[in-house]
């Protein structure tokens, strides 16, 4: 990009317009005009308008007419725009759109140099950051991204890298997934998006959090967009586990309303990078909490031969407990309908038809089919360990009178040694595949409490 190719060629002219452009500024602020790009088009008009004024300024003009616009006090707000404006004219790498720069396609090439138009382009961006306004909402997230992304590119200043990156925590519940997905401009870097930025910024966010500045909605907001993000990212093979953990531990627990984003992310990984060991499936499976899943997640994560199989006993055991929860909350409420002892005198309830006393009876009948349903799974899991554990013993046993080998401490010792050395007969199965199995078994055996 050139600069001097868009300085007027008069300076008599462009002090005239930069005046033109002060005066015009200030009258609107008096006016309690707004140039945000969500108001009426009429409005948005006559702001372009005006704007165009201020874009034929070169670097030096510009600076100097916007210092003279915030002694005037115009409102922070209106300045934000001003930027946003000015920035996306002259540097398209700015603006979420390419096609407004059709008609400035002849300015922004030249003959010169590439070392040359990079320079130009980080004295450009390091000119932008040190005029925004101190109120951080002032100038949009997603603006404040591209910027980043530029100063990235080409390599600005640290000091002004830092100071965008704390604009943007402040506001990265407004950010979208497109803008956040910077590319990584690292000759060291092996991944495709800079994640260290993600990472950094979440956790200025939670920091921020944490001392009661955000909300918790804003927080849920971020959570769903980092996992909408690890989706993404995971896909990179270069993507290394503990840049994975890192980001997707850096929200607290009580950020993610459900966990079905986060499981979709991880099973993304699994399925991207399949020579994952098993205890590093383990280490991902973690990050799940199976009671924060969705019915429909639980589902898929059941039949998942790429999830462990203590993650898969997990997630049953928690659904099978939010099955008895609702089986006794039915029941309860059932049966309140149905006693007259429990109703208030004053506002007697109405007495159920027989359709909906034979829907609710359905209901009831359906949720403990699921539950038994669920127990029979769970039951020929536990005896196909017990199995495993028992022939375990008995080889121990053997080795023991040839003083080989130690007693061990419990048996879930044992599952777990089992479970590491036969992952390839029992690792895979998942409990849709013991259904044959259940069907055999005449007298189930006593539920166990224990989740080990």
């Amino acid at each position: 990009m050139d600069y001097n190719n868009y300085k007027v060629s008069s300076t008599t002219e462009t002090k005239t317009r930069a005046n033109k452009f002060l005066n015009t500024a200030v009258m609107m602020n008096n006016d309690n005009h707004s140039c945000h790009q969500h108001h009426e088009e009429e409005e948005e008009e006559e702001t372009h308008c005006w704007f165009d004024d201020a874009c034929i300024l070169d670097m030096d003009y510009f600076v100097k007419t916007l210092s003279g616009i915030k002694q005037k006090g115009v409102r922070s707000d209106l300045i934000g725009s001003i930027i946003t404006h000015y920035a996306s004219k002259w540097l398209p790498d700015l603006s979420s759109s390419t096609d407004i720069f059709s008609d400035n396609k002849d300015r922004l090439t030249s003959p010169e140099s590439v070392t040359a138009s990079w320079l130009k382009k980080r004295f450009f961006v390091e000119t932008l950051v040190g005029v925004l306004p101190p109120e951080k909402d002032s100038i949009p997230c997603n603006f404040l991204l591209r910027l980043l992304r530029t100063a990235n590119m080409v390599g600005v200043e640290g000091s002004y890298r830092l100071e965008l990156e704390k604009r943007i925590s402040w506001q990265l519940d407004q950010a979208s997934l497109k803008e956040l997905m910077i590319p990584s401009f690292s000759h060291t870097c092996g991944t495709l998006l800079d994640v260290e930025i993600v990472i950094r910024l979440v956790k200025r966010f939670v920091c921020l959090d944490h001392e009661g500045v955000k909300s918790g909605a804003a927080l849920i907001k971020v959570a769903k967009l980092i996992d909408s993000y690890l989706a993404e990212v995971a896909l990179d093979a270069n993507l290394t586990l503990s840049e994975f953990v890192s980001l997707a531990g850096a929200l607290p627990t009580h950020a993610r309303a459900t966990d079905d984003g986060l499981y979709r992310a991880i099973d993304t990984y699994l399925k991207a990078h399949p020579s994952v060991s098993k205890q590093e499936r383990k280490g991902l499976c973690r990050l799940i909490d199976s009671r924060k899943l969705t019915p429909e997640a639980s589902l898929h994560a059941a039949q998942n031969e790429r999830l462990p199989v203590r993650a898969v006993i997990q997630v049953l055991f928690s659904e099978q407990t939010k099955l008895n929860r609702h089986l006794d909350w039915s029941s309860g409420s059932f049966s309140g309908l149905r006693s007259p002892c429990n109703g208030s005198l004053d506002t007697p309830l109405r007495c159920l038809s027989k359709r909906e006393m034979s829907a609710q009876q359905m209901e009831i009948r359906k949720l403990k089919e699921e539950v038994y349903r669920l127990q029979n799974q769970c039951n020929a899991m536990q005896v196909q360990l017990e199995r495993m554990v028992e022939k375990k013993k008995g080889l121990f046993f053997k080795l023991k009178k040839f003083g080989i080998g130690n007693r061990s401490s419990s048996i879930v010792g044992e599952v777990e040694k089992i479970m590491e050395q036969e992952s390839g007969r029992f690792g895979r199965e998942t409990p849709m595949d013991l259904k044959s199995g259940v069907l055999g078994v005449m007298t189930p055996h006593k539920w166990r409490k224990s989740t080990s």
